[in-house]
């Protein structure tokens, strides 16, 4: 796609001199360092290798450890462990988002200067309230959406709490980003083109005041500056998704392809989960199981997608 503009001014993006194209394919693997990784991991990290590989481009391991209270060095070594267990090879130096703060806030600050996004300081517990008193609250994937109580806050309002300390997430302005990028889609392996539709998403959170970002938002800004062809993921993050074009064609990214698999689940039917610890990759390892076994198991096979 090329060069996108919000309201005049021009995208982050695009000043940085970011490509609107993908020179060579890359895909990636980017976990969350909060437990051990499971089967499920190691499918969609193996689909997304096996795919590097037959398009001659480029592996990534991406470490998404925003949450600093629960992520853990510990985790973070056993990632490492389980993936080179499993064959894997990636270049270094690995991306620690932990690490990004500040250029994470530097694209939040774009999405502000356009004016779409806004303070929120409800408290979770005085949202859940507020949904409470409307039943027929609009609803998404995840639950009731965000009532927008603090979307129309004036300006002087906004800045007097925002300097007194308060409390306050970020959360974009989803009718004016809709309006603004128009109608999107995005190329799914499996499901073919899908329609973007993130009003059904609401105006979630892309950034807090004591973590300056979100997954949404950190997610979308390093597929883009790593250049990211393929994005492989499991299809419980398909509704992101229609979050994530929003947020690309703000900030003047291209758009990757997408491949949201199914997920694995045990023999009764049940997905894995970082709390099954028999089922993590270092469990199966440690039983005596190869990584031949694992991979039979999983059934990896990319040209069958």
């Amino acid at each position: 796609m090329g060069v996108f503009y919000l309201t005049g001014t021009r995208s982050l993006g695009s000043a940085m001199g970011m490509m609107t194209d993908f020179p060579i394919p890359v895909t990636r693997f980017a976990p969350s360092p909060s437990g051990y990784l499971h089967l499920g991991h190691a499918y969609s990290a193996l689909l997304a290798y096996r795919e590097a590989q037959r398009q001659k481009g480029v592996f990534l391991l991406r470490i998404e450890d925003i949450d600093v209270t629960r992520c853990k060095d510990e985790y973070i070594d056993g990632i490492y462990e389980d993936l080179k267990w499993l064959g894997m090879e990636w270049p270094e130096p690995v991306l620690r988002q932990s690490e990004h703060f500040e250029r994470y806030d530097q694209f939040l600050h774009v999405l502000e200067e356009a004016d779409l996004v806004y303070p929120c300081f409800c408290t979770r517990k005085e949202i859940q309230a507020e949904i409470e008193k409307s039943p027929s609250a609009p609803h998404g994937p995840d639950g009731a959406l965000y009532p927008g109580t603090c979307k129309d806050l004036d300006h002087v309002e906004r800045k007097a709490r925002i300097e007194r300390g308060d409390s306050h997430a970020w959360r974009i302005h989803m009718d004016k980003a809709v309006k603004l990028a128009g109608p999107l889609s995005f190329k799914d392996r499996i499901r073919g083109e899908v329609k973007v539709e993130p009003e059904t998403c609401g105006d979630v959170v892309l950034a807090r005041k004591d973590v300056p970002t979100s997954y949404h938002l950190s997610v979308v800004v390093d597929d883009a500056l790593q250049h990211v062809s393929l994005v492989v993921r499991g299809e419980d993050l398909l509704h992101a998704t229609h979050i994530h074009r929003i947020l690309q064609t703000l900030l003047g990214f291209p758009e990757p392809e997408y491949l949201h698999h199914e997920l694995m689940t045990d023999e009764n039917g049940k997905r894995f989960a970082k709390r099954d610890k028999s089922l993590t990759i270092k469990a199966v390892r440690e039983s005596g199981s190869s990584k031949e076994d694992v991979i039979r198991r999983l059934n990896v096979d990319i040209e069958k997608i």
